[in-house]
């Protein structure tokens, strides 16, 4: 467990929470006095009722009461900003304990059985890479992170995340501040239906209503202008008139624009305040400069550009009580007044739907770039949170070379500190190939899942959980998690054969594979197997790939004879003292020489015999 970040995480949690109960009681105060004022403003109208006080008095409470309710709002938020803050360095102490299963986000809806590695090196699900790692909190953060987890990056970028997330790993305030931003973004925020509205071509009522509109302005201007000077009504109840004929449609038109468009206002305040904090920062490393840069619309920031759809919303909103007025005024008896406010009624919508629209046209376009700069900025922010709090973990030396795996003291970040044993992995040059053989739960597939899991993390742009790791750019490829299927009618060995095939495909590419195969062929006899690893491993080495294949058959590992000397023997060992399997896990160089199967029956009891 990393002692420093720890401290430093119970130390803010300390905070949060005292301040999290002084917010609570400032919280009951407020409640107290909004009742007590309440109360007030009632006997201030019973003594006005009876003649004791004139009803002015009664304004008294009722600002108060409502300076009090904006008061209490901000307390509410900051209480329930801070609970957010809690949850976040709880979580991370948890990371850094290692009881963070379960915790976070699994990533469920990026699982994909198709993919090269994802299932096979637990990229996603419950106890995942994804959970480990995830601090985002809209959708497009942690679609972000599930690509690069899921993509390897070239050697460029490769790079400038690695400088980007060191840039970020001591920005834990801000880190914070997106974290609890974002918090209410993940659940409310629809990336595409929110793309689907700011994206779409400009509506019908954009064009002649939009004419109409500006055209019943200009006349009602002048019609009220001429009733100031001249007494005369009949103008602007003609041009009343014409509105009511000719922008009834484009009223109507209006408000299901202004409707659309106060729901999409929301999901772009919430993306507003991750803005807002990610505009106030200065970034030093190339990447992140430029993504905040990305977040300039024609000069204007994001979060302003978004600040002007919301003041035309929240008009809306107010102004949906506009049509009371002409109708007071009516009843009144004021003519003059009922048709002038009446005439700015139906212009009402009209005119803040052209506003709308025109908003949409001006910025629209940019929402998408928003949205993946957030997504960026939560992915560089999740992988700087790891480096925080496992600072012994490095970065990789990417090498533009042949394909390389060099790592040294490897060890798997899904398994807790103290269970780990570490081992080295050297890939590279004409050592390309290790055949891993071994007792059943000695460590092989472990092995496996150490080296492609720390490959996609430094191909990723992440720490590795290795003393060190030199590697070029990769493709992986595993066969970890090969199972048959009913439904398509697929026995395991031919769903195995398909995915060799597509890593046949991947070996063929730009970059070589690193390919990481578990009991190889398993599901078909002795010959065919050792025939059929031979072909096999010899192709995807004439291809340049390097990788490792694990077999408790010890006729497979005559094949690193047969392919010397890009290929060589590995094994793990294992002990048996009085009827308990041990295993050190440590690898060791040459073939296993022998088995530990029947033990292992013996031991859950079977009764088996030697024949």
């Amino acid at each position: 467990m990393s002692s420093a970040p720890a401290a430093e995480y119970r130390a803010r949690l300390q905070l949060r929470r005292d301040s999290h109960i002084q917010l609570t009681r400032l919280d009951l105060r407020y409640s107290y006095a909004r009742l007590a004022v309440f109360l007030a403003a009632i006997a201030t109208a019973v003594f006005a009722w009876k003649d004791m006080v004139t009803w002015w008095f009664l304004l008294a409470p009722i600002v108060c009461f409502l300076v009090l309710v904006q008061m209490h709002d901000r307390v509410v938020r900051a209480r329930e900003a801070v609970k957010r803050a809690i949850s976040y360095y709880e979580r991370g102490l948890a990371r850094i304990e290692d009881r963070w299963i379960g915790t976070g986000e699994p990533g469920e809806r990026f699982r994909d059985d198709h993919h090269p590695y994802a299932n096979d090196l637990d990229l996603f699900g419950r106890g995942s890479l994804f959970e480990l790692l995830s601090t985002a909190r809209t959708r497009a953060g942690e679609e972000a992170l599930a690509v690069w987890l899921k993509c390897a990056a070239q050697p460029e970028e490769i790079r400038a995340r690695q400088e980007s997330v060191s840039e970020l790993t001591g920005a834990l305030d801000l880190r914070e501040k997106l974290a609890v931003a974002g918090e209410d973004a993940r659940i409310t925020v629809d990336s595409d239906f929110l793309l689907d509205w700011t994206e779409a071509p400009a509506e019908p009522f954009d064009t002649r209503l939009r004419f109409l509109t500006f055209t019943f302005a200009a006349l009602a201007g002048l019609a009220i202008a001429y009733l100031i000077l001249t007494f005369d009504i009949r103008p602007l109840g003609v041009v009343v008139g014409l509105q009511v004929l000719f922008l009834g449609y484009a009223h109507k038109q209006g408000k299901r624009i202004l409707r659309v468009a106060s729901a999409r206002v929301r999901e772009l305040d919430l993306l507003s305040s991750l803005l807002t904090h990610l505009e106030a920062h200065e970034f030093v490393s190339d990447r992140l400069s430029s993504l905040r840069r990305a977040l300039n619309t024609d000069g204007l920031p994001a979060s302003r550009a978004i600040r002007k759809l919301h003041q035309l919303c929240e008009f809306h909103e107010w102004a949906r009580g506009l049509p009371l007025f002409p109708l007071g005024f009516l009843l009144l008896g004021y003519l003059e007044l009922a048709l002038a406010t009446g005439s700015l009624v139906l212009l009402c919508n009209p005119f803040l739907a052209v506003a709308v629209e025109h908003w949409r046209r001006g910025y629209g376009a940019h929402a998408r770039a928003w949205l993946v700069t957030i997504g960026d900025f939560e992915a560089f922010a999740a992988l700087s949170s790891y480096r925080y709090e496992h600072p012994e973990d490095p970065f990789p030396e990417i090498v533009a070379s042949d394909a390389t795996f060099d790592g040294i003291g490897l060890g798997h970040p899904l398994l807790p500190a103290e269970q780990i044993v570490r081992n080295d992995v050297h890939l590279a040059g004409e050592r390309r190939l290790l055949i891993v053989s071994g007792s059943n739960m000695s460590g092989k597939s472990t092995l496996l899942r150490t080296v492609g899991i720390n490959a996609i993390l430094a191909l990723a742009g992440a720490p590795v959980r290795a003393t060190s790791l030199r590697i070029s750019p990769l493709a992986v490829g595993a066969t970890l998690r090969i199972q048959d299927s009913l439904q398509e009618g697929r026995s395991r060995f031919y769903a195995e054969i398909v995915r060799i095939r597509d890593l046949a495909d991947l070996a063929a590419g730009p970059a070589p594979l690193l390919f990481l195969l578990d009991e190889l062929l398993q599901g078909t006899n002795s010959h065919d197997r050792l025939a059929g690893s031979a072909g096999i491993l010899r192709s995807f080495l004439d291809h340049g790939a390097i990788g490792l294949v694990t077999t408790h058959d010890l006729a497979l590992t005559a094949i690193a004879d047969q392919l010397a000397p890009y290929a060589a023997n590995v094994h793990f060992e294992d002990s048996f003292d009085h009827e308990e399997m041990r295993f050190d896990y440590r690898m060791k160089p040459g073939p296993v020489s022998r088995s530990n199967a029947l033990a292992l029956m013996r031991a859950v009891g079977l009764d088996v015999r030697e024949p």
